[in-house]
């Protein structure tokens, strides 16, 4: 489910609508759409003018197909306007980083939370077929503002499949951990930082979930193929620790500790304990399921998937799967980073193999 594509006969003629989609990922699943599915219409909608601009001159010769919406999540009326003959919807739109929420928390719950209410109604009065919600990480047990913002959000999208009543509409998650090379991420910023010979690291032993670009969207528009309604779907990912990351990028550069700071965790975590029982073991990834009345597993289909255990929580800490050294190499090369030009070199010869840390203590 994470490498895969769906048959992409299930959005043939269809029309897809991605909030939020001028980002990263919207670029992406648009990538995606059009290479592997035949859809009738892809919109994009979201509220910045120029990056539609520009991303219409990226899929010039797809203009036949691909749509672009101005608007903003906040906007009830916009969006029931956008949503008008679309079969699903992909909601990418969110305001998105941490120190910004704990400055900014109105700011935050007006896009994350209220942007989601409206979502769910707008969707459900256009009578929309599916809608996949992005979640992050942070969402699990959160301890900063961004975090308690998605962790709702969930919730509410979750308990849209209620909400919808005996309408078609069905909602579903997608949660998933740091995108590698991602704006904001750490990868960009050490590769700017290296020139000083000096990266701050947060802690010696913090890990994080690592996901890439390409990963994300398939995983998404999977959740969008295999979802019936209420699942939070969480992708098997490697960890790395942040400080193997930056010996990697900078080998020669020295670290200076400047501890976590507020709304950090020492790891990440994607399951938390208190839903481990109620959580399957699908191969490739984990489907938390709902705690409603709507939900049943059998007719669902789910009854015959293996169960986690009770207490059972996925971490980064205490994960099965390490990024290698060759992997990360691989994977900042292909992104053509500022910063990052002089890296071919330096990697033309094999990256000495970090051992993975013992497993943290799950939770």
């Amino acid at each position: 489910m994470i490498d895969r594509i769906p048959d992409g006969q299930f959005l043939s003629g269809k029309s897809v609508l991605i909030t939020g989609g001028t980002g990263s990922l919207g670029n992406k699943l648009v990538s995606l759409l059009l290479e592997h599915a035949a859809p009738r219409r892809i919109i994009v909608f979201s509220r910045d003018e120029f990056k539609q601009f520009t991303m219409a001159e990226k899929f010039r010769a797809h203009s036949q197909v691909l749509r672009f919406f101005l608007g903003d999540v906040r906007d009830k009326d916009r969006l029931k306007r956008a949503f008008e003959g679309v079969d699903y919807v992909i909601h990418a739109a969110a305001l998105k980083q941490v120190p910004a929420a704990e400055y900014n928390p109105f700011e935050f719950v007006k896009t994350n939370v209220l942007g989601a209410e409206n979502v769910i109604d707008a969707a459900i009065d256009a009578g929309i077929q599916r809608v996949a919600a992005l979640s992050t990480d942070k969402a699990a047990n959160p301890i900063n503002l961004y975090g308690a913002t998605k962790l709702c959000s969930d919730k509410l999208f979750v308990a849209g499949n209620s909400y919808s009543g005996a309408r078609q509409t069905r909602f579903a998650i997608a949660r998933y951990g740091n995108v590698v090379g991602s704006r904001g991420s750490v990868i960009p910023f050490f590769l700017q930082r290296r020139a000083t010979g000096v990266l701050p690291i947060t802690h010696p032993e913090m890990t994080r979930f690592w996901i890439t670009l390409d990963q994300a969207a398939r995983f998404v528009l999977n959740a969008l193929h295999a979802m019936r309604g209420g699942e939070i779907f969480v992708p098997k990912i490697p960890s790395m620790r942040v400080v193997d990351l930056a010996r990697l990028i900078g080998p020669d550069c020295r670290h200076e500790i400047v501890g976590i700071r507020p709304g950090e965790k020492l790891h990440e975590m994607m399951v938390e304990p208190e839903a481990g029982h109620n959580t399957l073991d699908c191969g490739t990834h984990y489907i938390i399921q709902p705690v409603l009345n709507f939900w049943d597993p059998a007719v669902n289909g789910y009854d015959v998937m293996r169960s986690c255990p009770a207490g059972f929580s996925y971490t980064s800490g205490a994960n099965d799967r390490w990024v290698e050294p060759e992997d990360m190499k691989r994977m900042i090369l292909e992104l053509n980073l500022p910063g990052a030009e002089d890296l071919h070199q330096a990697w033309s010869g094999p990256a000495p193999r970090t051992p993975h840390p013992a497993p943290a203590t799950a939770g």
